[in-house]
């Protein structure tokens, strides 16, 4: 059956799998609650009719703030297809961004999960005159909850009401509105039609492999990376677990053995240095062996035709002995693991693609929802270092000016009530403007290089590009995250927050003892490790790039404190301005 608006996803799936156990499944006290096909439309027809006795007209904004859990998606359905607009929103931003958001979009309904997050909406609501319903999905003696909207819905069904509802909607009507969690500047709101977000799995549906039945999913999905991911899985028809919490992502992947996830970067490199440091306590010959095999490993060549009859062999060996134990750790039995939202150091797809968790990374933005260009199958369609070539039906091209500019069925409908913002990254002739710096290879797989605003220049004229630098300090394991400064400066210098766990570690191992991270940074012997990792990484690049500075940040660094955005980028300008005196006592 055709789909041409994004809740037909249900009709498609009950048509095609309608006896599968389960199309989605969260934890709850404990054990796996397994929502079937019948059940999911059921349930989002019930909370359709709900809503549609409570008020909410077609263009309506109804936003959901809460982790990753069935009942998500199964809002999300209900709220698109009575003709209202999803509006998703993270469950980790601060009061003043929700105050922001709400009133921007003029939402009338809102689900919200936590008490933290009731407490929030609580307290801005007299500020939030178009806010008429807030939901919580348990219930906290404060607002109604989930299962009374359910019940409202049963006791005023409606389906004549809703079919004409469904039948009016087009698949070029906004579907939702997402606003850019962003690394600088107030959230926009990314507009995206049904007919966006359909033509991005529709054009990525052959990329897993049939028998690939199981999805695991833990990136939030108000993302619109992870979100559109899941309406692939549900597209074909596969069964999405979600992660209890971030803490349970190991136990749970054992428990579910997926075939399919996405990642960050962030997350495998914590996955990498984990299985590397295993190694450390090992005796001479079985660490001998171990290294060896990773060694092996961050040499490996994602496309077949690229390694040598005696690569093979070893690898073969290394599997056996090394990386079948790995897998066994770690658990899943993947056909794909999806990496986006920053680029994965080349060693670490490397790794990972021979170990058997297969790296397929991705390039896009909210703005182009979000596929730009994708790995896939197929000759030339994986390389380590670049993000595969376009999705088909996207037109790519580099500026004059080196940027990444893409036109086709993914560019965004506009932000949300900012045409003149929306002028400015959509040009006359449809191309938008990403932002990024980019270069095809040979093969025309796409490469990003930088972000055009980060590039600073240093007082002798020269050119730098911190991500880039960023990217290859960041392979220490001594460094969680790192951000380079040194614009109108004589050098490059860093701001570095240390990976503590991994520091504790260090210290246990050479018989120092670990206080806590106000003191350790400041400690001549900690100082004095990092800058050995500073010349070991200073080498390979130019004498103008060198980070001959740097200092070491004991605050954390996290969504918590608004350092990182829920996909563990830092926001730089934020950084930036929260250290500025740090900074300017670098260049006295």
């Amino acid at each position: 059956m055709e789909i041409t608006r994004l809740f037909d996803l249900l009709d498609h799936y009950m048509v095609q799998w309608p006896d599968q156990e389960a199309a989605l499944a969260g934890k709850q006290n404990g054990q796996w609650r397994k929502y079937s096909i019948k059940e999911y439309i059921e349930i989002a027809n019930k909370i359709s009719y709900a809503l549609i006795h409570l008020g909410i007209e077609p263009g309506d904004k109804v936003g959901i703030i809460a982790n990753n859990r069935p009942e998500w998606n199964i809002l999300d359905m209900a709220i698109m297809q009575t003709g209202a607009i999803c509006v998703p929103i993270y469950p980790t931003i601060s009061e003043k961004d929700y105050y922001y958001i709400l009133n921007h979009c003029e939402a009338k309904l809102v689900v919200v999960e936590g008490a933290d997050v009731m407490n929030k909406i609580d307290h801005i609501m007299p500020e939030t005159p178009n806010l008429q319903h807030v939901y919580t999905f348990i219930n906290r003696n404060r607002f109604p909850y989930l299962e009374q909207l359910i019940e409202t819905g049963e006791n005023h069904a409606n389906p004549e009401a809703l079919s004409a509802r469904k039948d009016a909607i087009k698949t070029h009507d906004c579907a939702t509105i997402i606003y850019t969690s962003g690394t600088t500047g107030t959230p926009k709101g990314v507009m995206l039609s049904h007919s966006n977000v359909i033509n991005q799995f529709l054009n990525l549906q052959q990329t897993p492999a049939k028998w690939s039945r199981t999805a695991f999913s833990f990136l939030p999905l108000c993302h619109a990376y992870e979100r559109m991911l899941v309406f692939l899985y549900q597209y074909l028809g596969m069964t999405v677990y979600y992660a209890q919490n971030l803490g349970t992502i190991g136990d749970n992947i054992k428990e579910v053995n997926p075939s399919m996830m996405s990642a960050v970067p962030r997350m495998l490199e914590k996955i990498y240095d984990k299985i590397y440091s295993k190694g450390k306590s090992m005796s001479w010959l079985s660490r001998s062996i171990y290294y060896w095999a990773i060694r092996l490993g961050r040499k490996y060549k994602i496309e077949d035709s690229e390694r040598n009859w005696w690569y093979n062999q070893q690898h073969k060996l290394a599997d056996k002995l090394i990386y079948s134990k790995i897998r066994e750790n770690i658990g899943g039995n993947f056909d794909i693991v999806v990496s986006g939202a920053a680029s994965i150091q080349p060693r670490m797809a490397s790794f990972f693609s021979a170990i058997g968790m297969p790296i397929f990374e991705g390039y896009g933005l909210t703005e182009t929802s979000p596929v730009i260009a994708v790995s896939c199958r197929g000759k030339h369609g994986r390389k380590a270092g670049t993000v595969g070539p376009p999705l088909t039906g996207v037109e790519v091209k580099i500026s004059d000016k080196g940027e990444v500019i893409c036109r086709g069925h993914n560019v965004m409908m506009g932000y949300y009530k900012e045409p003149e913002l929306t002028r400015d990254v959509i040009d006359a002739d449809g191309w938008f403007h990403t932002g990024d710096l980019g270069k095809f290879t040979e093969h025309g797989q796409l490469m990003i290089t930088g972000r055009m605003k980060n590039i600073f220049k240093t007082s002798f004229g020269k050119y730098v590009n911190p991500q880039i630098i960023e990217e290859k300090f960041s392979e220490s394991p001594f460094i969680e995250n790192i951000v380079v400064v040194g614009e109108n400066q004589k050098f490059a210098a860093a701001l570095i927050s240390p990976d503590f766990a991994f520091l504790k570690g260090w210290c246990e191992r050479h018989d120092m003892e670990y206080t806590n991270p106000e003191d350790i940074v400041k400690n001549p012997i900690i100082v004095k490790r990092f800058q050995k990792e500073m010349d070991k990484y200073n080498a390979f690049f130019g004498d103008y790039e060198n980070i001959r500075k740097f200092v070491l940040i004991s605050d954390e660094w996290s969504q918590l404190t608004d350092i990182l955005t829920p996909t563990l980028k830092v926001k730089r300008n934020l950084v930036q301005a929260k250290y500025k005196d740090v900074i300017e006592k670098i260049f006295v």
